[in-house]
């Protein structure tokens, strides 16, 4: 059993050294991989902002609504 594992090891061993495709595919997955990370690091953040500031858009938006609605509730005073 070890000599079957020790040929395998050894045959993708030689296979990894002797194929420069293998790197240049791990790389490209390592470049992706970055990119992605990288992405979702801006990503989130933006995210939270937009989703704060609409929030508190939203908010004050409804707080001026129930102002104008008091202000409508109320008699008008003649001076």
């Amino acid at each position: 059993m070890e000599d079957l594992l020790q040929t395998a090891l050894e045959s993708a061993d030689e296979a990894m050294a002797l194929d420069p495709a293998t790197s240049a595919n791990a790389m490209v997955f390592v470049l992706v991989a970055v990119f992605g990370v990288a992405m979702a690091l801006v990503y989130v953040p933006v995210r939270l902002f937009l989703t704060i500031t609409a929030r508190s858009r939203r908010l004050r938006l409804l707080q001026r609504i129930r102002r104008l609605r008091e202000e409508l509730g109320q008699p008008i005073t003649n001076p």
